[in-house]
């Protein structure tokens, strides 16, 4: 049957078993922490594995919690994240929301309660896809993340759209419309269907980008 939907497409990556069971359901493995703040900027235009090798050199550096890391001089955490790329910016903008987050939220369990998508995007270097990662993955809300990836993926399956919000509006439309469905399936709240779907589109992309574009013979069978 075709895909018609974010609810068929959710199913359809579901059942290929594109996660590995101990990041089952969230995916991002710092999910629900504070470290999703400086990862999402660091993610920008890198693979995940020199993400992780970035904040493991903040984690040696003593750099653990957000005051910590407020406190940092930007050339240490320039240096420390420089497997990241464009490790001058982007730790300008790490020092930037972490400062931000301290001055106007106090601590990181007031940021999850509070913050905005638009306090968030009022930053510089924060887009939408950064924005909606932090809400995701780090305050643990039904948002639904968009990368280039998912844009790919959706072409690729004969859904052409350019815009953010039209893509994330044809994944959740699906799902929101049909949450019984997917619920009965999967047996994870809003919060985690959204993170574990974004994971699963990832997860099936970074396996099945082609140059040529997009082999989705595995979601077409």
């Amino acid at each position: 049957m075709p895909i018609e939907n974010g609810a068929d497409l959710l199913l359809r990556l579901h059942a290929l078993n594109l996660i590995e069971p101990e990041r089952y359901p969230h995916w991002w493995r710092h999910y629900g922490s504070w470290w999703i703040i400086p990862e999402a900027i660091l993610t920008q235009q890198t693979r995940f594995e020199k993400v992780e090798a970035s904040v493991a050199n903040l984690i040696h550096l003593g750099y653990d919690t957000p005051e910590k890391l407020a406190a940092a001089e930007q050339w240490r955490v320039a240096q420390a994240i420089v497997p990241a790329g464009f490790y001058n910016q982007k730790a300008v903008r790490i020092l930037s929301l972490i400062n931000g987050l301290i001055e106007t939220y106090g601590d990181f369990e007031h940021f999850v309660a509070e913050v905005s998508r638009e306090w968030l995007l009022a930053h510089k270097g924060v887009g939408f896809e950064s924005a909606d990662a932090i809400l995701c993955y780090g305050c643990q809300r039904p948002v639904m993340v968009v990368d280039r990836y998912t844009q790919r993926l959706l072409a690729a399956l004969g859904f052409e759209m350019e815009e953010y919000h039209d893509i994330q509006a044809w994944l959740t439309g699906g799902i929101e419309g049909e949450f019984d469905r997917i619920e009965a399936a999967l047996g994870l709240t809003p919060e985690l269907t959204y993170a574990y779907f974004h994971g699963l589109i990832v997860e099936y992309c970074k396996d099945h980008a082609r140059r040529s574009g997009m082999d989705i013979a595995k979601l077409s069978a």
